[in-house]
């Protein structure tokens, strides 16, 4: 009976750390999680749209075996809202050197927003294999 109620008892433990770890995640380090917007027919056409001086739109396509746009130019301290699908398979979209870690699903509009405050060359590589040229899949956001 003993070792019940305390399984039970450190079972709630865990599960209240684990709770306070994403509340801490997201309010305290500003973290936020990926969203599958399910309202939004995927698009057929990539693009990068300037909403308004520092904030952009990029409409991201995954396709065997590159990222569409392949280079994308931005001002420093933009705020890029990514809209990300794929036609063919499932790829994964990782922006090396961000939190930026999406998946694109087809037939699916993955969206996630991301502030570039220094400028460099940030890499967006594919890290779900989806065949044989996976390991050339790649593009870049150039932020100046």
């Amino acid at each position: 009976m003993n070792a019940e109620k305390l399984a039970l008892n450190l079972a709630s433990i865990v599960l209240l750390i684990f709770f306070a770890l994403i509340l801490y995640g997201a309010y305290v380090k500003n973290i936020d999680l990926p969203t599958c917007i399910v309202n939004v027919k995927p698009f057929d056409k990539e693009r990068v749209v300037q909403v308004s001086e520092n904030k952009y739109e990029i409409y991201y396509i995954a396709r065997q075996f590159s990222f569409f746009p392949m280079e994308v130019k931005i001002p420093r301290n933009s705020t890029v809202d990514i809209y990300l699908t794929s036609p063919d398979v499932t790829h994964g979209f990782h922006i090396e050197g961000t939190n930026v870690n999406l998946m694109a699903i087809p037939g699916a509009v993955t969206y996630y927003r991301v502030k570039f405050k220094e400028p460099g060359k940030y890499r967006i590589v594919c890290h779900e294999y989806c065949g044989l040229g996976h390991q050339n899949m790649m593009s870049w956001i150039i932020v100046e």
